[in-house]
């Protein structure tokens, strides 16, 4: 065994990003889950998602691949049998949560992205803002990823100023609910079973959230073209032309946009814990190409300059990963405020830019190949940098708790 991997309690199979050990962290129940993913991601997602990036298409036959891994309901305290039997667990850790979004990021940023969407967006707003037997009624099927999800927020006019120009209406009438309105961006949403819809109440002007079945008359989802940025990604923009929504389909507990916001704030630091696996897949492709590559007679890493790249890629890690640590130790303590996440998301993000640039400057020419991974990464971090909050929306969010005053117009 190394002398690294005795000092981190024989944690021997670490990432090559991961130089403090952050990883030996997690207990060892925790670490056979990650590591399963580790394998699962290495074996059937890796080889395929270039091809599937560059085409702009969904691999949907790993879905089902996906749900075996029993990951999907861990945040809510869900496990699903060999038999098919959802049972409840204990939720599993903020950390864990955070490594595994790492862990899916590391390959591919869109991979993560469709499953944080699912997971932390759509399961996130049933977990928090669904009643007891709406929780009963849809978190199940969804931990099985039988029936997949999806979070209509953003709008063709609003994005971060969402909270005060959401545009789309939803109206009563009798038992039911009309909405009317269109969404952009929504990720999964052409695919989707169940999309969680946020509309303002034009009796009240309060945002509810409302649950909306994928085919449902009057719901049309258009898959967004010529994106440069997780190309994977089903993102689309949605029409609703008088949907009906049922009354026990709206969710109970979401009455204003701090519920709404109270999902992103734990959304946001899955990007960031994201962001953080960008960084390492594309340092590690960079490495892993400068100990290939010839050049002036020696490899590349030989080289001073390329040295200098690397260790301030791994430096960027680092930091991004104890800071994302910390936050996930203050998620679990309960202790977390809206400005620890969205200072995480700006921070991390920002470094994540600068990494990607390396990884791909390191490569020269052929890092605008997307055969070689790093372009990949170096595109799809433009997306994780924009949403979520932008790093701007974030630093005024920190701003307004550091010193009291709201600068956001």
């Amino acid at each position: 065994m190394t002398e690294r991997a005795q000092e981190s309690g024989g944690a021997d199979l670490l990432l090559p990003g991961d130089l403090f050990a952050s990883e030996a962290l997690l207990s060892e129940r925790e670490r056979e889950i990650v590591l399963r993913v580790r394998g699962f991601l290495a074996e059937e997602v890796a080889p395929v998602v270039n091809d599937h990036w560059a085409r702009a298409e969904f691999p949907h036959h790993l879905i089902k691949r996906f749900a075996e891994l029993d990951i999907a309901g861990l945040p809510y305290g869900l496990s699903v049998g060999a038999d098919g039997r959802v049972r409840e667990v204990e939720p599993a850790s903020e950390l864990l949560n955070g490594f595994l979004a790492l862990e899916l990021a590391r390959v591919d940023a869109s991979i993560a992205t469709f499953f944080g969407v699912h997971q932390g967006l759509a399961m996130g707003s049933v977990a928090l803002t669904g009643s007891p037997e709406q929780r009963r009624r849809w978190l199940p099927d969804m931990a099985r990823m039988e029936r997949i999800g999806a979070f209509a927020l953003t709008e063709p006019q609003s994005g971060s100023d969402i909270a005060g120009g959401l545009a789309t209406t939803a109206r009563r009438e009798g038992d039911e609910w009309v909405l009317d309105g269109r969404k952009k961006w929504i990720g999964n949403a052409t695919f989707a079973d169940l999309v969680v819809v946020w509309a303002r109440d034009v009796a009240d002007g309060q945002i509810k959230g409302f649950v909306v079945p994928g085919d449902a008359p009057g719901f049309t989802a258009t898959t967004i073209e010529n994106k440069i940025a997780l190309r994977i990604v089903q993102n689309a923009e949605i029409t609703l032309d008088g949907v009906r929504v049922p009354e026990a389909d709206r969710l109970a507990g979401a009455t204003g946009f701090k519920d709404t916001n109270d999902v992103l704030r734990q959304t946001r630091s899955g990007v960031a814990w994201e962001s953080v696996g960008v960084m390492m897949g594309a340092y590690e492709a960079a490495l892993s190409y400068a100990t290939r590559r010839d050049q002036f007679g020696r490899k590349l890493a030989q080289f001073q300059l390329v040295q200098d790249h690397l260790v301030r890629m791994l430096g960027d890690i680092t930091s991004s990963l104890s800071l994302m640590v910390r936050l996930a130790q203050l998620q679990d303590a309960g202790v977390n405020r809206h400005n620890h996440a969205a200072l995480a998301k700006a921070q991390v993000t920002t470094r994540m830019r600068e990494v990607v640039a390396r990884a791909r400057e390191l490569l020269g020419g052929n890092g605008i190949l997307v055969d070689n991974d790093v372009a990949r990464f170096f595109a799809d971090a433009e997306a994780l940098y924009s949403y979520e909050g932008t790093r701007e929306v974030n630093t005024l969010v920190v701003g307004r708790a550091i010193t009291g005053h709201g600068a956001f117009v």
